[in-house]
């Protein structure tokens, strides 16, 4: 029978040497932190802007306003995004960090869908929020002309703007191609008020089409009945049109 061994006594870790792994890991976190912030090796050197058509990449660059020479790691996407969207025309932005040295800004600008008449003359384009996109002397032929007795400026967030512009995007192309103007009133009922949004043909047809439930139905119902001679169709209510 062998006697226990005896126990090893327990390795000490020189104080010199654990002073020496801890000044390395600093080094290499301040080597780190230096890349990334202050040297001239991960700094923007180029900006690239996609997605414009209504305002210019310079419009977009300035709203930008990140200099040439800024640390990469610095540049606050979100930041960035917010500022160049408080460009009228843009709807939305997107801002990336292409390592080591570029940013790409990629923009969604806004697009028109109905055209007001100015009371000075011409015609404000806006989009499906009411911002006002851009102004033109003529009424665009793609258009339609939006009947209202508001100027464009007081459109943002308009109800009947809203609507309006979901119901144009519902229609089949055979008949947004024929909308000259469109109207909405609000229509009173249960659950507070409705929308209900009246189409204007080149043809000088009306078509009462409501509110945006049921879009292919009112469609459906709405090809058969205009097969027949007749200038007012109303599928505002599907399975009980009118036509006369």
């Amino acid at each position: 029978m062998t006697g226990a061994e005896p126990a090893r006594a327990p390795r000490r870790r020189t104080p010199w040497r654990a002073a020496f792994i801890a000044l390395a890991g600093l080094g290499i976190l301040a080597g780190v932190a230096w890349a990334l912030l202050g040297s001239r090796l991960l700094v923007v050197r180029s900006i690239s802007v996609t997605g414009t058509h209504l305002v210019s990449s310079a419009q977009v660059l300035a709203a930008a306003d990140v200099p040439l020479g800024t640390p990469l790691m610095r540049v606050n996407t979100t930041q960035v995004e917010r500022r160049v969207e408080a460009i009228r025309q843009v709807a939305a932005a997107s801002v990336t960090k292409n390592w080591p040295d570029h940013l790409t800004i990629t923009v969604k600008e806004r697009v028109p869908v109905l055209a007001v008449r100015m009371a000075g003359g011409g015609y404000d384009l806006v989009d499906p929020a009411g911002v006002i996109v851009r102004w033109s002397a003529a009424l665009p032929a793609a258009l339609p002309l939006f009947r209202t007795a508001l100027p464009g400026a007081a459109l943002r967030g308009d109800a009947g703007l809203a609507a309006t512009s979901a119901v144009l995007t519902e229609l089949p192309s055979w008949l947004f191609e024929s909308v000259a103007e469109v109207a909405v009133t609000g229509v009173p009922s249960g659950s507070g008020t409705e929308q209900q949004v009246t189409l204007y043909l080149r043809d000088h047809k009306t078509v009462v089409w409501g509110g945006t439930d049921r879009a292919a139905q009112k469609d459906r119902e709405l090809a058969i009945l205009m097969r027949n001679p007749g200038s007012y169709f109303d599928v505002s209510a599907p399975g009980t049109a009118v036509t006369r």
